[in-house]
């Protein structure tokens, strides 16, 4: 078997035995090899949380920043250097609590980055109180007569907001997960993948197979391409589709928007003259 270049040998991990985050790293370490991408051309950006700590297992270069943040990093990140796969990865709670007002701008620009997300439908590193995704009548530590609110749909609202590339996984299938994982990272555009996964220790009800009986593969013949479609995909809650719900091709990045070359700022030279100008102005 070909040595996988993004494994990590004898690295300590922070995640409980049986928890859903070993087989999404598997499953992103499966679709970064498959697309034989230079790891020393790759930057996975987190925020804080369980799923959050994946990069640090990763053979890549990462940066593990402020709760509910990575979105502001990942989109930093694209802008200095275009030519760097850039992959956004939190929980449920970072990206679409803490993160949600990232999340709905980071969709309306449309940068050339990858998000994924670990929906387990609870905080796990916190000691699981309700998250944004927890299903309505959950009991958790904090909401001890069960969750109240309508849970948050982020397919739903990526479509709302033209997101062009839109999918969901569920961990308990390694092979479809990280073949969806390599489609979006291959997607030029802003991509989101919001994956199912337990959290054994927190979640008793969202458990491995809950998400199995709860749903199902999009059919072969599904048009990806329909929005309208895919939002009556989004809305379904008696059981949650599977595969790439929505991919649109040629919507203009905000790389471009800004006329931003695929130069590393780093190679720009500095211009003595104007550095001087500026300083000048705040004077």
């Amino acid at each position: 078997m070909a040595v996988n270049p993004f494994d990590m040998q004898g690295k300590k991990m922070g995640w409980c035995p049986g928890c859903g985050n070993y087989k999404l790293l598997d499953a992103l370490k499966e679709a970064l090899h498959q697309l034989v991408i230079d790891r020393r051309n790759l930057v996975i950006v987190s925020g804080i949380g369980q799923g959050a700590k994946t990069p640090q297992y990763v053979n890549a270069h990462m940066f593990n920043g402020l709760h509910g943040r990575a979105l502001p990093v990942a989109m930093g990140v694209k802008l200095s250097n275009r030519n760097l796969v850039v992959i956004a990865e939190s929980g449920d709670g970072c990206m679409y609590g803490e993160g949600g007002n990232h999340f709905l701008h980071a969709i309306r620009r449309n940068y050339d980055i990858t998000v994924i997300v670990h929906d387990n439908m609870v905080y796990g590193l916190t000691k699981g109180q309700a998250s944004p995704t927890s299903r309505m009548g959950m009991k958790t530590s904090l909401q001890i007569n069960g969750v109240m609110l309508e849970p948050f749909n982020p397919i739903a609202v990526a479509l709302a907001l033209d997101a062009p590339f839109v999918a969901r996984a569920n961990v308990g299938d390694g092979k479809q997960t990280s073949e969806i994982i390599k489609q979006a990272i291959a997607f030029k555009g802003f991509a989101v993948v919001d994956i199912f996964q337990p959290c054994v220790i927190f979640n008793k009800e969202n458990t491995y197979q809950w998400f199995k009986d709860n749903t199902y593969y999009l059919p072969g013949d599904y048009d990806p391409s329909d929005r309208k479609l895919a939002f009556e995909k989004a809305i379904e809650t008696e059981k949650f589709p599977l595969g790439v719900i929505y991919r649109q091709i040629g919507r203009e990045l905000y790389e471009d928007m800004l006329g931003i070359t695929h130069i590393p700022a780093y190679e720009h030279g500095v211009s003595q003259e104007a550095f001087e100008m500026m300083l000048e102005s705040y004077k």
